[in-house]
């Protein structure tokens, strides 16, 4: 979906087909017909963005295979489909039944990531729409915390700089601009808006900047505003945001519901914000600095890596418990961060001021394992569901003075 916003310029929506599992091109083009389409359809609107996710081969392949290429650009066209961003930080197999730590493989240490990156990115400039001139990819935050040094971090930055130049490169070759976006995740390497900074500092900022993630930014208790604040400080640039959700739970009848959720696929970093008196030694700490997220003097974030190691007392239980669980973002009932995605949009594209971001991607691919009645069980129902999203994330667009175009 395309938007206006009140200073003129356009702001993309789209969802991520990382929801669907499809790893070969006739298997992504199958589900763009079996569930995009029939989304846009529902929507009713002549154009509806999608997030696409291309597994690392086959994104090889379509680079390899002009053809090919072509053959997707056609079943996007003739589904009223458009591409302006990607999600490349799964590497490949996101909706295995196992997943977990896996999806922070390779890292961005690997010439395997930097080639998968580029990958995309020469795939996104012939991808989009003839009235589009840039493009966004989302990417993981460096890679996983364990293990991770300042070797890492010198090896990542070069292999950051290798993508910086060859983004310069397609730009110069194509007149499209394509930016990457690292985003901070709960557990990761740089898992809050501040690290991702510390870790873009002397590259290339108008090439590589911070996709924001509601979800991850509400995990670690950091305040939209205040992460805002830190982007526009250094300098950076957001090429997209991730309108998302995570679950809440603000008191031990909350806590108890969550063993609903507790499933086999994915991560779920659990976090708690506590004072000094009550942060105890069972649990580990949040590498985010105290006061740097708009938290309370004397509060820190304690965490463990996944729902499960929260529920058998690896966090104190005395306050309010997130976790990494993208749930629908029209939930809301006390039970998740909707509250904090509203104030990350409306700083991001409300007010006077131009938009501070022109890529929003609705991205919740848990549609599978969410717990009973909340469960997509057909395509019928996965297809409803996230019109619901779209219909939700207009209205909020909207309700902060962007205009959906109607062709």
């Amino acid at each position: 979906m395309r938007f206006r916003h009140p200073d003129g310029s356009r702001v993309h929506v789209a969802y991520c087909t990382n929801v669907h599992a499809a790893e070969t091109l006739d298997g992504v083009i199958g589900q763009l017909r079996r569930f995009a389409t029939p989304v846009r359809e529902a929507l009713g609107v002549p154009l509806l963005g999608v997030g696409l996710w291309l597994a690392a081969p086959l994104a090889r392949e379509l680079r390899e295979k002009p053809q090919e290429l072509a053959r997707l650009r056609a079943a996007l066209q003739e589904g009223g489909l458009e591409v302006v961003t990607v999600n490349g930080f799964p590497y490949r197999a996101f909706q295995a039944e196992v997943v977990k730590l896996a999806v922070y493989t390779p890292d961005w240490t690997t010439p395997e990531r930097s080639q998968y990156t580029l990958d995309l990115a020469h795939l996104l400039a012939a991808l989009l729409p003839d009235d589009v001139e840039e493009g966004s990819i989302s990417t993981l935050p460096l890679g996983w915390r364990e293990g991770w040094g300042s070797a890492q971090d010198a090896a990542a930055r070069a292999r950051l700089t290798e993508v910086a130049d060859g983004l310069a490169a397609i730009e110069r070759d194509t007149g499209k601009t394509i930016r990457l976006a690292l985003e901070p995740e709960p557990g990761c390497a740089a898992e809050t808006t501040e690290q991702v900074l510390d870790a873009l500092a002397g590259l290339d900022k108008q090439r590589i900047g911070i996709c924001l993630d509601a979800c991850h930014l509400a995990v670690q208790f950091e305040s939209p505003q205040r992460a805002l604040e830190q982007v526009a400080a250094a300098g950076a640039v957001i090429p997209k945001t991730q309108a998302s959700v995570a679950l809440r739970a603000r008191d031990a009848d909350a806590r108890a519901e969550l063993e609903r959720f507790v499933e086999p696929r994915f991560m779920h970093q659990t976090r708690e914000l506590v004072s000094d008196e009550t942060s105890g030694e069972s649990s580990g700490e949040s590498t985010a600095g105290e006061g740097a997220s708009g938290r309370g003097e004397g509060a820190r974030v304690l965490g463990v890596d996944d729902l499960p190691d929260a529920l058998r007392g690896g966090l104190p239980g005395e306050h309010e418990w997130r976790v990494h669980f993208h749930v629908p973002v029209q939930l809301d009932e006390g039970r998740t961060t909707q509250p904090e995605l509203r104030a990350l949009l409306a700083g991001l594209v409300g007010g006077d001021g131009p938009p501070r971001t022109r890529h929003i991607e609705l991205e919740t691919y848990t549609w599978d394992v969410l717990p009973g009645e909340l469960r997509a069980g057909d395509d019928n129902a996965l297809v409803d569901g996230l019109a619901r999203e779209l219909r939700w994330l207009a209205d909020e667009l909207e309700a902060l003075g962007l205009t959906m175009e109607e062709a």
